[in-house]
């Protein structure tokens, strides 16, 4: 993907860590029958050498289960730090600071039991920052996703304030 705002890129890997880290949701985008379909959904990530894993949960069937059987195929979109930037009397220059996150990517329902367990350790850690012991039982009752995203584009509109 070929970013327009160059000047607003985010390459450095500590400052996109920390994005991943304060961002709380991420939406995920599909196609179900040739429509769009977006979910937002928590997540836990890890992130090394520029590829971008993330793990979400949800219910063991539904619209979202089936759509990624058929197609795993998705795009991830994360943004944090929102907020307005006044333009005065101008209206043309009012928009947002923002930091996002955004790339094409790849999902699959996670089924192996360990994986399972490891991929909400790794949820709970970004969503809570605490550790957590998941058992064989806890991971029953829910789907686990795994997403890879092996390139992702990351922009920043820092605050003026």
């Amino acid at each position: 993907m070929k970013m327009r705002r160059m000047d607003r890129e985010v390459k450095d890997e500590d400052k996109i860590r920390e994005m991943l880290e304060h961002a709380q949701v991420v939406h995920i985008g599909m196609v179900d029958n040739g429509r769009p379909y977006v979910v937002p959904m928590h997540y836990g990530y890890q992130y090394e050498n520029g590829v971008l894993v993330l793990y979400t949960h949800g219910a063991k069937e539904g619209r979202k289960c089936d759509v990624i059987a058929k197609n795993p195929q998705v795009f991830i979109e994360i943004e944090t730090d929102v907020s307005d930037v006044s333009g005065g009397e101008i209206p043309c220059n009012y928009g947002s600071s923002y930091a996002s996150i955004m790339g094409e990517g790849e999902a699959e329902i996670v089924t192996d039991t360990a994986r399972k367990i490891e991929a909400l350790q790794i949820l709970m850690q970004t969503q809570t920052k605490r550790e957590f012991v998941i058992t064989q039982p806890m991971t029953e009752n829910v789907q686990v996703f795994r997403i890879v995203v092996p390139h992702i584009t990351v922009k920043c509109r820092p605050s003026m304030n």
